[in-house]
């Protein structure tokens, strides 16, 4: 059964480096991955790609052959893309039937919010025997002012009405969030979108006064629902990615199991050809799946403790880490070289007795 993402989000969300910092985490897990680009206009695409729509259909001829502008010419690709679904049904079933897939859609909002296309495809898809996850990315600059965080609450339930699917709002480039001022609260108010009345003065202070009881009426909406919360995302951090990836494979319901060729850690004893009952079961696998969330990156006190409290401090650790490792790489490349790969014993042999 194959599995996969819908990564949306506005432009500039970082939807296409999210793409390619998963193809690299998966590759450097042993997990099967692949990469298809649904944007018509995407020129510069940083990751390998399994399935390209440029092949079917471009924006820019799209544009020429019918004077269209780029908003109106992204919504027919989209359209033509949904009339020729087979063209895209085919070369996914090229990836095999354990693919897991990433489709990394446009960046006009619209195409997640109201219009119907993207939505039919991941229909057809789900139909086809898909197991989908809606990852609605979302820069997390937003944050930073109280009325772009209510319209980017009110861009993300939209999605998540609109899609249907199993859904992770995310807000992306945490780690750049210190460049554009301090908080009003701290980030977990922002990720578990509980009391939004706290920022009836800080919307108040910013806007004219005839929009409070539009500011009142959207918050109201945004809490009558009590759908929309927020992941965090860092990119280059292994371990938001990590955390990132657990998530999302609860939302689809992805067990990843690897192959019986797959080679095993060291010290592991092989039991492969070992009969089902004395096997090692799965439950331990499978509990760990659905249990807590218990990893690094996955409590926000310490997503704020990490970016936002004490990025100085943890940056200079990170650092010192990463010479420790280098020099440890350094010295056993220096070993491989001089034909020793044992690290020298520190005991001496003993001396036969006279």
């Amino acid at each position: 059964m194959p599995f996969g993402e819908v990564v949306c989000g506005a432009p500039g969300s970082g939807k296409s480096t999210y793409c390619y910092g998963k193809y690299q985490l998966f590759n450097a897990l042993k997990r099967p991955i692949a990469v298809v680009n649904l944007d018509p206009a995407n020129d510069n695409i940083p990751y390998p790609c399994a399935i390209d729509i440029s092949s079917l259909i471009t924006l820019e001829d799209v544009m020429e052959t019918h004077g269209l502008g780029p908003n109106g010419g992204m919504l027919y690709c989209m359209e033509y893309l949904e009339a020729n679904f087979d063209w895209l049904e085919e070369r996914l079933k090229e990836l095999g039937p354990e693919a897991y897939v990433l489709f990394d859609l446009p960046g006009q909002v619209e195409l997640s919010t109201n219009h119907d296309s993207v939505k039919n495809i991941t229909q057809k898809l789900v139909k086809g025997g898909f197991r989908l996850a809606a990852v609605h990315l979302c820069d997390a600059h937003y944050i930073t002012d109280a009325s772009k965080y209510v319209s980017v609450l009110l861009l993300s339930l939209r999605a998540m009405l609109h899609l249907e699917l199993p859904h992770i709002n995310v807000l992306s480039k945490i780690d750049l969030l210190t460049q554009y001022g301090e908080l009003d609260f701290n980030l977990d108010f922002y990720t578990e979108v509980q009391d939004l009345t706290y920022l009836e003065n800080t919307l108040n202070a910013s806007l004219p006064p005839k929009y409070a009881a539009l500011n009142m009426a959207m918050i109201s909406l945004i809490e009558d629902f009590s759908l929309v919360g927020f992941e965090t995302l860092a990119v280059e951090d292994k371990n938001s990615m990590l955390h990132l990836m657990r998530v999302i494979d609860r939302a689809n319901g992805y067990v990843f199991v690897p192959p019986p060729d797959a080679p095993l850690p060291p010290g592991t004893i092989d039991e492969s050809k070992a009969p089902p009952s004395a096997r090692p079961n799965m439950f331990g696998l499978l509990s760990s799946v659905a249990g807590p969330m218990q990893a690094p990156g996955s409590d926000v006190r310490d997503i704020q403790e990490r970016w936002i409290d004490y990025r100085d401090i943890y940056d200079a650790h990170e650092r010192k880490e990463w010479r420790k490792e280098g020099e440890m790489l350094r010295d056993e490349a220096a070993r491989s070289k001089s034909g020793n790969d044992k690290p020298p014993s520190k005991i001496r042999e003993r001396k036969p007795k006279q």
